[in-house]
């Protein structure tokens, strides 16, 4: 008021100046105010959430073999002379893998002919004298002890050809024997002779394995042996981690290795096929249903402070953001798993959760279905 009184008692040319001046300085002050902006929603991504069973898994490593691997050999004895396979050639049933020299058990089939042929000799000539004695008997011109001299050197010539008949038997199986025949299609995976070997009667000389079956070998601790059983199984290949395989429990160790104090167990591998090769790494995993209602989220979505763990729910608006603690109960490599205390259907907030205020509002952007 002071300042506008003398204002008016200036003259009118400086009175003039005076007010442009004010005028002037009132409009820049007004240039300083600020005017709130309001500001945009927060883009947010967010998934639907569904209530599931849980179910416990535990993993071992184990390595493919075959339900059938035979270890074989000659059942007689000799130089090798013929080897047609090598390690990891395919065999059919009945293919000859190895050959013997046969010349010494020829010359015995060779012996055992002879001798059936001498033996038959002798039957027919035994058998003639007991029906010539036979006819002398019945008028009366030998005596009975002379007739039953000739039928006991009949049925001894009988048992002679029988016994020269099997001898002549096993001396062709000995022959036949020379060679090593594949008793089923399979595939070797050992041989441990080489042609001019000497071999005896039973040794190994190699290890065929059927195709038939695969499975898988693994070692069970003693704490997980209740588990087993009561597990579904199955199998994954580590060359290739997107094929698996249903597995059925075929064989359980009685005992504990002396060394490991682990139990050995053998998982048939249904629908196995060529894929599955003997030797391979394979990972069986046993999953066991525990009867609890779990929730699973991205591992993304958590939120934590330095206190318990916490996901961000959008409210039924759609438009804010409700943080809610949670459980954690696992963590895997790309999700959580967490006590239901969640409901079914509500939506998670699944990227960005750190940087998120539930005071601030939100803008849906992406929202997926439960996995």
């Amino acid at each position: 008021m002071e300042l506008l009184h003398f204002v008016t008692l200036l003259p009118d040319a400086r009175r003039l100046s005076y007010l442009t001046v004010a005028a002037l300085l009132a409009t820049l002050g007004g240039c300083n105010e600020k005017h709130p902006v309001a500001e945009a929603p927060t883009p947010v991504r967010v998934q639907r959430i569904s209530i599931e069973t849980a179910a416990s898994s535990s993993t071992y490593t184990g390595t493919v073999h075959a339900r059938y691997e035979t270890d074989v050999g000659f059942r007689v004895s000799g130089k090798i002379i013929e080897r047609n396979v090598n390690v990891g050639d395919r065999v059919e049933k009945d293919q000859v893998l190895l050959r013997l020299d046969p010349t010494d058990y020829r010359l015995a089939e060779e012996s055992s002919e002879a001798e059936l042929a001498a033996a038959k000799s002798s039957r027919a000539q035994a058998s003639a004298d007991e029906q010539r004695f036979q006819k002398l008997l019945a008028d009366s011109w030998v005596s009975p002890a002379a007739y039953e001299q000739k039928k006991a050197a009949a049925d001894e010539a009988i048992g002679r050809v029988q016994r020269a008949e099997r001898a002549l038997s096993v001396a062709r199986n000995q022959v036949d024997y020379t060679e090593l025949h594949a008793d089923g299609a399979g595939i070797i995976t050992a041989l441990k002779v080489e042609v001019g070997q000497v071999v005896a009667v039973g040794q190994i000389v190699g290890r065929l394995a059927q195709l038939t079956e695969r499975e898988v070998v693994v070692a069970i601790p003693e704490s997980r042996l209740g588990d087993v059983r009561a597990s579904t199984a199955t199998v994954e290949l580590w060359a290739d981690g997107s094929r698996h395989y249903r597995a059925i429990l075929r064989e359980f160790s009685p005992e504990a290795d002396p060394v490991t104090r682990t139990y050995q167990t053998r998982f048939t591998i249904e629908g196995a096929d060529d894929q599955v090769a003997l030797g391979m790494t394979a990972t069986v995993r046993l999953s066991r249903n525990e009867g609890r209602s779990v929730v699973r989220v991205p591992l993304s979505a958590i939120y934590t402070d330095g206190g318990n763990a916490s996901v961000w729910l959008i409210t039924p608006d759609g438009a804010h953001l409700r943080r809610t603690p949670i459980q954690v109960l696992e963590y895997h490599q790309d999700d959580v798993m967490i006590a239901s205390d969640l409901g079914d259907g509500d939506r998670v907030v699944t990227l960005g959760a750190t940087l998120l205020d539930e005071r601030k509002s939100i803008r849906i952007v992406e929202e997926r279905a439960s996995n």
